[in-house]
């Protein structure tokens, strides 16, 4: 018999983290255990009140599940006991998790997936003053590529003072739907001077309208705005990628048919995540090897990551170990 156990857990952040919505100062996660006599598998989610997730949501959502599990719930079946979102992304990660260990295989190849490589992954400068955004990306300058926080009145002052500090990084920003039509077009034109390749999310989800009537500079990629395959329909036309998440996809199973599904729709494909440990991050890394675009850096905006975290060299990020996921 399979049992379910769910906990929540607290890692500090390494100084704060600040976007368009707020800051913080910890990361909250759930992790959700599956044994199976000697065998354990693991998952980690990031409940975020953006879609009206908390943690103690997660945990009881996780928990109601416990006796299904016990029952015979499994991985399959899991993509309809659930919607999409982080308590289902916990789980599957989990099932994925322990199949590999029943099969005595790595999760890539029980998905039918090539053994992952390791990948350049962004680094995230967080919204401040355009005095404060300099100083963290001149400090973070040796990283080929940055992820510049905007979302308020300022940014055109915002990101040129980046560009400035980093001449030599790839840049790309998140907006996280802070700005208007209004200020749309002269935002995405400073972005454009200053060589950012990518803008993710810079309208609300519900109010992107705008998106299909300019003429887009560079390439916009959709964050808030897609979560699983049944919202891919309604971003064509506005937006030229995106960003896939497991917590919003609601696990891997469902982020790898998302991101073919997104592919088939013409977008290009990026890969983001949430502030978390290492135990998000390892599942996010199959689904990476497709992506042009890799924001996994979760665990290096961390004060201390959990024991057998992924390695990074820089800003280059190595498969999972088989004592973390998979």
């Amino acid at each position: 018999m399979t049992e379910l156990s769910v906990r929540s857990e607290r890692w500090p952040i390494a100084g704060a983290f600040t976007i368009s919505r707020g800051s913080k100062t910890e990361a909250e996660v759930v992790v959700a255990e599956l044994s199976d006599g000697g065998l354990r598998g693991r998952g980690e989610c990031v409940p975020y009140p953006r879609y009206n997730e908390t943690v103690a949501g997660v945990v009881a959502a996780l928990e109601g599940l416990a006796s299904e599990v016990a029952r015979g719930l499994d991985r399959e079946t899991l993509q309809h006991a659930l919607p999409a979102g982080a308590a289902r992304n916990a789980l599957d990660c989990a099932f994925v998790d322990l199949e590999a260990k029943r099969a005595g295989r790595p999760a890539h190849a029980c998905l039918g997936l090539p053994p992952p490589q390791p990948r350049l992954t962004a680094y995230t400068i967080s919204l401040g003053t355009p005095e404060s955004m300099a100083a963290a990306a001149a400090a973070a300058a040796a990283r080929p590529l940055l992820k510049v926080k905007l979302g308020g009145a300022g940014d055109v002052e915002r990101i040129a003072a980046v560009r400035k500090a980093t001449p030599g990084a790839e840049l790309i920003v998140d907006a996280n739907e802070g700005w208007n039509a209004g200020n749309l077009g002269p935002n995405l034109a400073a972005c454009a001077s200053a060589g950012v390749t990518l803008v993710e999310q810079p309208l609300p989800a519900a109010d992107d309208a705008a998106l299909a009537a300019i003429a887009r500079p560079i390439p916009v990629c959709a964050d808030e705005s897609v979560h699983d395959r049944a919202s891919l329909a309604r971003l064509v036309g506005k937006y030229d990628a995106v960003n896939i998440k497991l917590d919003k996809a609601g696990g891997l199973t469902e982020a790898l048919a998302l991101a073919a599904a997104a592919e088939g729709h013409g977008f290009m494909l990026m890969v983001g995540c949430m502030i978390s440990t290492s135990l998000s991050i390892a599942p996010a890394l199959l689904l990476a090897q497709r992506a042009r675009v890799v924001d996994l850096d979760g665990p290096l905006l961390l004060a201390r990551d959990r024991p057998d975290g992924l390695r990074f060299e820089g800003s280059t990020v190595h498969p999972a170990t088989r004592e973390l996921w998979g």
